[in-house]
C-alpha cells in the first residue's frame, strides 16, 4: 500500500506538472487523473479508509498549520468528536497535533530535518488517525523539505602537502571533502579554488552522489621560485542565498622525486557483518614505495581505521547497517618525494538479526460489551524491525487459547479482533498476549500483553435458587410475623444485578394476595400480614415475581406455599350426648344387666389437627365409680360389675374429654343414667334430673327471673291485699246496715280433705310439655293434705244455683235450711267425683300423662 501511496503520487506529479501535493488533491483533474484516482482507491480501500501526505519545510513555528485534515478527508467535525479522533505514533516526539474542534493539524514540536533524517532523502514521517465507533484509521504522512539552514564544512582547518618540483604535468592531488547538513539544491553543489599559476581544480561525483574535488598540476613547480604555495579551497552549497564554507591549503615545494606510488588495484570491494568488534580485518589495500593516508568522510574515519605501513583496514568503531549499509572511501599513497596515488575502496555492511521487533499500540479499546459480534475490532498496532531481508520480517499471533485472533490488513499494521460471541459471566477479563517474531536466525521476538475487560449487558434473567419454596407457619400468628426469605441470583452485575422482588397479583379466597402476605421489594422477606386460621385456611400458594434493574429487565417467577400448622386452640366438642338448657337426657339401664353392658357412647370432635385431635376419655366423677368405666380411646360407657338392688336408680356421670395438645384442652359433659326396669320407675327420677340440670344449667338466669317475679308478686299482693280489704269492708257496711242474720256459705263441690271425713285423698299431678320431648317433664303432686276447691267451670248448673243461694241472701224472708240441705248434696257430689277419677290402686295416671311418660323416655 505504501509503494501504492508512492506511485499515485509520482503519477499525479506528472499528469499535473508540479511537485509533490502538499494537501489533498481537489478532484478538479482531468479525465485521465480520474481515471487513475478511482484505480489507486480501489487498490487501498480494503487496507485503510483514508491517506493523506503533507509537504511542510523544516523548522516552522509551533502552531503553523500543516493542513485541514477534515476537509482533505471528507470528515464531519461532529464525527470527529463523536469518534474521539486522536492522533498516535510509535515515535517518542510527537510533531504534531490534531484540533478535533476545527479538524486541523498543527506544528507541535519544532522540526529538524537534519536531526529527524540526516541524509536520507526524501524525509517524512507518518502516523494515524484513529475514529471509534466505529473503528477507522487514516494514515497521514508529513513530508519535510529541506530549507538552507547549514552551510557546508570542512573536518580540518587546513590541509599540507609536500610536493616534489618534478612532478609532472596532470599529477593528481585529492583534496579534502566538505559536509553539508541540508540536502537536495541545498546541499554541496561545487568546490572552488582560489586563483593561481601551478593547480587546477576537478570535481568528481560518488555513487551516492557526494562531491568531491582534487588538484592537478598543469604548470610545474619551481622550488627556487616559489618554495611554498598558500591555496583556499571553497565549498558552496546550493541554497538561495548560498552558503559556503573553506579550508586552507599549504604546499611545499620539494626536490625533484622520479617515482610516484602505484595501487596495485583501483577499487577495492570488502563486506563486514554489522556490530563487527573492535579491530575486525575488512581489507588490505597495497601500493608500491608508498606511505598511506586515508582521505573518506569523517564519519568513516571514526568507524575504519587503516595501518600506514601495511595498508590494513580494520574496525575501529561501531558498525551499524541500520545507520550505514555500505561505505565508500578513498585511500591516498604518498612517497617520501610527495608523489601521490589513490584507489576506492567499497565496504557492504552485512546485516545481522540484533534488532527485535518493536510494538507500538495505535489504538485499543477497554472494555468490550459482551454482545460484541465475532470480528469486532479491539485494538490497532503497529509493528516494526530495523532489520532486513528475513530479519526485518515479522509474523504476529496470539498467545493461548482465547477467543482473539490477529490479522494484517497493512504493512506492518494489524488488526486485534474478536473470533467468537464473548460472554462475561464465564470470563468477565482477558489477558492478551501478543507475540511478534522476526525470521532472523535465530529469531527475535517481543511480545505485549493487553488487559481486556468485558462489560456487562442485561441477558440473564434472575434465577431462584429453589423451584418451589416451602414454609411453615403456625396459626394464631400475630401480623408482620416472618415466613421465609426468597433469594435469587443474577449472573449480571451492577444495575443489570440489582433485584427487586413482588407479588403477583393473584387472588386466594376471594381476596388480593396481598390481603395475606407481602413481600420485601431488596430482601425478598415474605412476612404475614394477618393471622391465620387453621381451621379457615390450610395452604396459601402464591407467585413472587424477581426482576431485575436492567433495560429492558428480565424477571422469572417462583411458587411459594406456605403451610399453616396447627395449634391447639380449639377445645373438643360433645357431639353426643346433646348438652342442652332444656330436660335432661337420661341412659336407662336395666338391673339385670350384665358386666361390660353398653350404657351409651360419648362422641366428641375436635377441629384441630394431628395429635392436637387425639381425644381421650376419662371418668371425672361418678354417683357410683364401682359401676362405670369409660373407655379411654372410644368413649364408651360400660358397667364393670353386676347392677345391684342397692344401687341408686339415679346416677350421675361427669367424663371429661381431653385432647393431645401441649397445653391440652379439655370438655366436660355429664351423663345421666337410671337403673331401672321399667318406665314408672324411670319416671320418678326424670323431675329431679330435669331441675338439677336447669338448676346448673340456667341458674344465672333463674336468679334474675326469680328476683323479678318476687318483686312483682311483692307489689300485687299489696294490691290484692289492699283491695280484698277495701272490698271485704264495703261488704261489712252493707251486711250491717241490713239487719239480717249471717248463714256461712260452702260452695259446690266442696271436699274436705282434712282426713277426718269419709272422702279418700286426692292426687294431683301436672304435666308440662314442650316441643322438644326432650325438654318435657311430669310431676307428681303428694297426698291432698289441705282442702281442696274444685270448680267446674263447665256446669252450668253450679252457677245457678250460686246465684239462686245468692238471691236467697237478698232476701228477708228465705228458708236457710234448704240451702244447707243442698250444700251438703254439692259436696258429696264433688266427693263422688273425686272417687271416680282414681283407679283401684289410686296410682294411675291418666292416659295423657302416660304418653308423656314414654315420650320422656325415648
Amino acid at each position: 500500500s505504501y509503494f501504492l501511496v508512492e506511485y499515485f503520487c509520482i503519477c499525479h506529479t506528472m499528469l499535473r506538472g508540479i511537485p509533490l501535493y502538499t494537501g489533498l488533491p481537489k478532484w478538479r483533474f482531468c479525465f485521465a487523473e480520474n481515471l487513475l484516482h478511482l484505480f489507486f482507491l480501489c487498490c487501498i480501500c480494503h487496507c485503510v479508509t483514508g491517506h493523506i501526505r503533507y509537504s511542510i519545510p523544516e523548522e516552522m513555528k509551533k502552531g503553523s498549520l500543516i493542513g485541514n485534515v477534515a476537509q482533505d478527508l471528507g470528515l464531519d467535525l461532529k464525527r470527529l468528536r463523536s469518534g474521539q479522533a486522536r492522533l498516535v505514533s510509535g515515535e517518542s516526539v510527537q510533531y504534531t497535533e490534531l484540533k478535533v474542534d476545527k479538524g486541523v493539524l498543527l506544528v507541535k514540536e519544532r522540526i529538524d530535518r537534519e536531526q529527524l533524517c540526516g541524509e536520507t532523502t526524501p524525509c517524512s514521517f507518518s502516523f494515524e488517525m484513529i475514529l471509534e465507533n466505529p473503528t477507522e484509521l487514516h494514515q497521514i504522512t508529513v513530508e519535510i523539505t529541506d530549507i538552507n539552514d547549514h552551510s557546508p564544512t570542512f573536518k580540518k582547518g587546513n590541509m599540507n602537502f609536500e610536493i616534489s618540483e618534478s612532478a609532472l604535468n596532470g599529477a593528481r592531488f585529492p583534496l579534502a571533502t566538505a559536509e553539508d547538513l541540508d540536502v537536495g539544491v541545498n546541499g554541496m553543489r561545487e568546490y572552488l579554488l582560489s586563483e593561481n599559476d601551478n593547480f587546477i581544480l576537478k570535481q568528481h561525483s560518488n555513487a551516492d552522489g557526494k562531491k568531491y574535488a582534487e588538484m592537478i598540476l598543469q604548470k610545474p613547480l619551481d622550488r627556487e621560485t616559489n618554495p611554498s604555495l598558500s591555496l583556499k579551497l571553497m565549498a558552496v552549497d546550493g541554497g538561495n542565498p548560498p552558503r559556503s564554507g573553506s579550508i586552507n591549503i599549504d604546499v611545499v615545494v620539494l626536490d625533484a622525486n622520479d617515482n610516484a606510488p602505484i595501487f596495485n588495484q583501483s577499487l577495492y570491494k570488502a563486506s563486514i557483518t554489522e556490530n563487527s568488534i573492535k579491530n575486525t580485518y575488512v581489507t588490505t589495500v597495497n601500493a608500491s614505495d608508498a606511505d598511506f593516508g586515508s582521505n573518506g568522510a569523517s564519519n568513516i574515519a571514526e568507524l575504519l581505521s587503516i595501518d600506514p605501513y601495511s595498508g590494513v583496514l580494520s574496525v575501529s568503531g561501531s558498525i551499524d547497517f541500520e545507520k550505514d549499509k555500505k561505505y565508500e572511501l578513498r585511500i591516498d599513497a604518498k612517497d617520501q618525494g610527495g608523489l601521490t596515488d589513490s584507489s576506492k575502496v567499497v565496504i557492504e555492511v552485512i546485516d545481522v538479526n540484533d534488532n527485535a521487533p518493536i510494538i507500538n499500540v495505535m489504538s485499543f479499546t477497554s472494555p468490550l460489551s459482551e454482545d460484541s459480534p465475532p470480528g469486532t475490532t479491539i485494538g490497532i498496532i503497529n509493528v516494526k524491525d530495523l532489520d532486513s531481508g528475513d530479519n526485518g520480517k515479522v509474523s504476529c499471533t496470539i498467545e493461548g487459547n482465547i477467543p482473539f485472533k490477529i490479522k494484517s490488513n497493512l504493512r506492518n499494521y494489524y488488526t486485534l479482533t474478536t473470533d467468537s460471541v464473548l460472554d462475561r459471566e464465564t470470563v468477565s477479563e482477558y489477558n492478551i498476549t501478543v507475540s511478534a517474531t522476526d525470521s532472523g536466525v535465530p529469531p527475535l521476538s517481543t511480545k505485549k500483553k493487553f488487559h481486556l475487560k468485558i462489560s456487562d449487558i442485561n441477558d440473564n434473567a434472575p434465577v431462584f435458587l429453589q423451584n418451589i419454596y416451602t414454609a411453615f407457619i403456625r396459626e394464631n400468628n400475630p401480623p408482620g410475623t416472618s415466613v421465609i426469605t426468597l433469594s435469587a441470583k443474577d449472573l449480571d452485575e451492577k444495575q443489570h444485578a440489582r433485584i427487586s422482588y413482588t407479588l403477583e397479583h393473584i387472588t386466594f379466597a376471594g381476596l388480593p394476595i396481598s390481603e395475606y402476605v407481602s413481600v420485601n421489594a431488596e430482601s425478598g422477606l415474605i412476612e404475614a400480614v394477618r393471622s391465620f386460621d387453621y381451621e379457615q385456611i390450610k395452604e396459601l400458594g402464591f407467585i413472587v415475581k424477581a426482576q431485575d434493574g436492567g433495560s429492558p429487565p428480565l424477571s422469572s417467577n417462583v411458587t411459594v406455599k406456605i403451610l399453616i400448622q396447627d395449634q391447639n386452640d380449639n377445645p373438643p366438642q360433645v357431639l353426643y350426648p346433646v348438652q342442652t338448657g332444656g330436660s335432661a337426657v337420661a341412659e336407662m339401664v336395666p338391673r339385670s344387666a350384665d358386666v361390660g353392658y353398653l350404657v351409651t357412647k360419648v362422641v366428641a370432635v375436635d377441629v384441630d389437627s394431628g395429635q392436637n385431635a387425639w381425644l381421650s376419655y376419662k371418668l371425672q366423677k361418678a354417683t357410683d365409680r364401682a359401676l362405670f368405666e369409660v373407655g379411654l380411646q372410644n368413649g364408651e360407657i360400660r358397667t364393670i360389675r353386676q347392677v345391684t338392688d342397692k344401687d341408686a336408680v339415679k346416677q350421675r356421670l361427669t367424663v371429661i374429654v381431653e385432647d393431645n395438645g401441649q397445653p391440652s384442652r379439655s370438655a366436660t359433659v355429664i351423663v345421666n343414667v337410671v337403673v331401672a326396669d321399667s318406665f314408672p320407675e324411670v319416671l320418678s327420677e326424670f323431675t329431679d334430673f330435669s331441675h338439677d340440670k336447669e338448676y346448673n344449667d340456667n341458674l344465672t338466669f333463674y336468679l334474675v327471673l326469680a328476683l323479678a317475679v318476687v318483686s312483682f308478686l311483692f307489689i300485687t299482693c299489696l294490691v290484692v291485699i289492699i283491695s280484698v280489704k277495701i272490698y271485704r269492708w264495703r261488704q261489712s257496711r252493707i251486711l250491717y246496715h241490713s239487719n239480717l242474720p249471717v248463714i256461712p256459705y260452702y260452695p259446690p263441690r266442696y271436699s274436705d280433705t282434712l282426713g277426718a271425713g269419709t272422702l279418700p285423698h286426692v292426687y294431683n299431678y301436672e304435666v308440662c310439655r314442650t316441643t322438644d320431648s326432650r325438654k318435657s317433664d311430669i310431676k307428681f303432686g303428694r297426698d291432698g293434705s289441705q282442702n281442696v276447691l274444685i270448680m267446674d267451670p263447665s256446669s252450668k248448673g253450679t252457677m245457678h244455683r250460686m246465684q239462686s243461694e245468692r238471691s236467697i241472701l237478698d232476701e228477708p224472708d228465705s228458708p236457710v235450711r234448704e240451702n244447707s240441705s243442698e250444700g251438703t248434696d254439692v259436696t258429696t257430689s264433688g266427693a263422688d267425683n273425686a272417687d271416680k277419677g282414681l283407679n283401684g290402686e289410686g296410682h294411675s295416671p291418666s292416659p295423657i300423662s302416660e304418653k308423656r311418660q314414654n315420650r320422656s323416655l325415648m
